[in-house]
């Protein structure tokens, strides 16, 4: 009997490497032998649909993902400042010029790093503030696997730059960074970068745009009339949508103003929006509560609703005081203009809401009009507001 073309575990693989940075064999000894035993099948999906490389390694697997785009949250959540990064590359280089399996002291890649430093102004141990950016970066490097520790503790590095750590080069170190058509020094902005990739796609470019943003964004907005990404996508919509249900557990849904994907039942592989944050679940009421009185906004021609920040917070504050006999403590104890913070951050980092740099008025994207969210009946009965 000849093989299904892409298999429902064929499906796992895919979704196992598009959601982690890497598959190491030592620790997921199963998922690495899964995509090993599917590797052709994915190597042709991937390079076909999204233009992507996918490197299988005797001590690793790794999908080179290539945003169209970079977003805020693709960044490391760990990291607060651009020091951070700065110190995490500086870190990468040293460990470059080390061997596997190497050790190392806290006090040798410190004063490299210090020496590689690109900043305006130099790093300073004795600074508690570049002491805790160093830490960050270090964890990162630890959590990623490029180095391990061997013996000591970081954390006490932040109060006191005398501590020592031992640390080890991994096997890993080599292949964090991805390999660049010409040497990095050639190219000034990030956008240049960006564009190198798309000199190797130049068959079937905006398919492979598609498929990469719909893939790694939470929706697809249509920017303008004349979005062409957007048009592809209404376009070809059917062919899109049996081609990644074959492949993929998602289902397309495409509308006037935006296109997403969507899961028809939760699986913990997957970023899922809503997530398991207490916010999400008002932010979901705040979507009911817009399209119950959705006569009250002027809705424009993409279907944006605009807000000023006030407006915004009286919403969140008469939400409040409809919804919060549900919420948490936390968030029936803060103010009104507090969750409302809260909940305009967890909607822009879904890309769902965004501010006006002209007018700073919050923007409400198509996305939001698809969400809703409400008490279960037995709830609302248990608690007499039925």
């Amino acid at each position: 009997m000849e093989e299904s073309l892409f298999d429902e575990k064929a499906q796992e693989a895919l979704g196992q490497l598009f959601e982690q940075f890497w598959v190491l064999r030592s620790e997921e000894p199963a998922a690495y032998q899964l995509i090993r035993e599917r590797e052709n099948k994915l190597k042709r999906y991937v390079s076909d649909k999204f233009g992507f490389d996918l490197i299988v390694h005797q001590h690793f697997i790794k999908l080179e993902k290539i945003p169209v785009d970079p977003k805020s949250w693709m960044g490391m959540p760990q990291f607060s400042q651009s020091m951070d990064y700065a110190i995490f590359c500086c870190g990468l280089a040293f460990t470059e010029r080390r061997s596997v399996d190497e050790q190392f002291l806290l006090s040798d890649i410190t004063e490299d790093i210090r020496d590689l430093y690109p900043g305006e102004f130099p790093l300073d141990w004795t600074n508690y503030q570049h002491r805790k950016s160093l830490v960050r970066a270090l964890k990162q490097l630890v959590e990623l696997r490029i180095i391990k520790t061997v013996d000591g503790d970081v954390d006490l590095f932040a109060n006191n730059e005398g501590e020592e750590v031992l640390y080890e080069v991994t096997v890993y170190a080599r292949y964090f960074m991805r390999s660049y058509p010409d040497d990095l020094f050639q190219y000034k902005t990030t956008r240049e970068i960006l564009d190198s990739e798309w000199e190797r796609h130049q068959t079937d470019a905006r398919r492979k745009r598609v498929y990469r943003k719909l893939m790694f964004s939470p929706v697809v907005h249509r920017e303008s009339e004349e979005d062409a990404d957007f048009a592809y996508i209404r376009n070809f919509r059917n062919r899109l949508r049996d081609d990644l249900e074959e492949h993929t557990p998602f289902r397309l849904e495409v509308f006037k103003n935006a296109a997403f994907l969507v899961l028809q039942e939760r699986r913990q592989r997957y970023t899922l929006f809503p997530d398991q944050k207490a916010v999400t679940d008002i932010a979901l009421h705040f979507t009911a509560y817009l399209r119950d009185h959705i006569s009250d906004f002027t809705i424009q021609s993409n279907g944006q609703i605009l807000l000023t920040s006030s407006e915004f917070d009286h919403l969140i504050t008469l939400i409040k005081d409809e919804s919060s006999h549900g919420w948490s403590k936390k968030y029936r104890e803060q103010t009104s203009k507090q969750t409302a913070q809260e909940v305009y951050d967890v909607l822009k980092e879904w890309e769902m809401a965004s501010t006006e740099r002209e007018t700073g008025m919050i923007v409400l994207h198509p996305a939001l009009a698809r969400l809703i969210g409400e008490y279960p009946a037995d709830y609302l009965e248990k608690e007499g507001l039925t």
